[in-house]
């Protein structure tokens, strides 16, 4: 099967050169589809199986949030009251009404989409959050709106009918009206921030996943430039008392101040707010821990002969610390340890799989399986049956 990004737009290159940020695309229909990722049988299972609660779902008709009373109720966990909790019965009625419901931060809570959307957001560089909108025949859910942040919809199944407008960036362009666009299993439509959407009524029951792209932009790294520079505790000194009365010496001043800043900002090294921004990328991203109770309970009998590997969606990132610390990146927190543990975490970075004793080069017995006894619990590892 296609990589994640792949399968939203096909050729990810041309994608990134020519399309992001810039304009629309449709892509597909595909061989893969997205049914992998839900399916309506799978949506039954969630509403049915699952008693998700509040903020997890939602009903929404010709473009109007039901109130949540219509559809929830107070259960008891362990004689404490619960509010907000799916009543399937009420849910299954108003969609059979006409109702979309809104599966929201799918990707939290719904096992089939998590390696997917890990790689995913890990091929594009900027988070990602997923919602799922499944509407029954006849029924229109949002009316047409734009979106503050960049979005894939992904057609798992049935099919649906959009209007999109052109993007704003795409200049001479955007004067032209709506597009008809037909989404059907397996396609995928790409939208700028800021473009133009509405899903029309359909034949059949349709079910598609919206990936919200929130891009990191070029403001937000020339905003962390310009914020070191003002950190300086000479900007921080207050204007003069009755500055509302001596107009044309602030404005000289502030020309002078503005002089200023723009020198120490031709000063300042770029590598310092980009670095900032991947390093916060790559520490906060959700933990993929899946299977992370068995592996743990199996550390106390772990010996040179067992069998690790990198968990599926694992973040590995090395960075100098300085003063003998490696600092590790990996996905949703930083680890620090010694740098002399670097050859090590290297292999097994950049291993398939392999023995605790493998690392015999680098390590000796005791120190080889502390550090991978640790690497298993901070959730980069898992542990391999033989």
């Amino acid at each position: 099967m296609a990589g994640a990004l792949e399968r939203c737009v096909g050729d990810v290159g041309q994608f990134a050169d020519e399309v992001w940020g810039k304009r629309a695309l449709v892509h597909g229909p595909t061989v893969d589809g997205f049914e992998d990722l839900l399916s309506l049988d799978g949506v039954d299972e969630l509403l049915t199986e699952h008693s998700l609660r509040s903020p997890a779902f939602r009903l929404v008709r010709e473009g109007r949030t039901l109130p949540l009373s219509d559809y929830t109720r107070t259960a008891r966990i362990g004689g404490t009251p619960v509010t907000g909790v799916a009543d399937p019965a009420r849910i299954l009625a108003a969609v059979e009404g006409g109702a979309t419901l809104v599966l929201q931060g799918l990707h939290r809570y719904w096992p089939p989409l998590a390696g997917f959307f890990r790689e995913l957001e890990l091929s594009l560089g900027h988070p990602c959050q997923v919602n799922a909108y499944v509407t029954p025949p006849g029924a229109q859910g949002l009316r047409p709106h734009s979106d503050r942040h960049d979005v894939f919809v992904l057609q798992a199944f049935g099919s649906k009918s959009w209007q999109v407008w052109p993007a704003p960036g795409e200049g001479a362009e955007a004067d032209r009206g709506a597009e008809d666009v037909e989404l059907e299993p397996g396609t995928a439509l790409y939208l700028p921030t800021g473009t133009r959407h509405a899903a029309r009524a359909q034949h059949d029951v349709s079910g598609h996943l919206t990936v919200g792209i929130h891009p990191a932009r070029w403001r937000d790294l020339l905003e962390a430039a310009v914020t070191r520079v003002l950190d300086d505790p000479a900007w921080t000194s207050p204007l003069p008392v009755r500055y509302h009365r001596q107009r044309d010496s602030v404005v000289n001043e502030l020309g002078r101040h503005l002089k200023q800043l723009g020198a120490q900002l031709m000063a300042t090294d770029p590598s310092d707010p980009v670095e900032e921004r991947v390093e916060r990328f790559l520490t906060s991203r959700p933990p993929m821990l899946r299977g992370g109770l068995s592996d743990r309970l199996r550390l106390s009998t772990m010996d040179d002969s067992a069998r690790v590997r990198r968990r599926p969606g694992s973040v590995c990132e090395l960075r100098a610390g300085g003063a003998g610390v490696l600092r590790v990146l990996l996905g949703d927190r930083e680890l620090r340890v010694p740098d002399r543990l670097e050859p090590a975490i290297r292999e097994i970075a950049a291993s398939d799989g392999l023995t605790v004793r493998e690392l015999a080069d680098h390590l000796d017995p005791t120190s080889r399986l502390v550090l991978v006894r640790r690497l298993v619990r901070e959730g980069l590892l898992e542990v391999v049956d033989a």
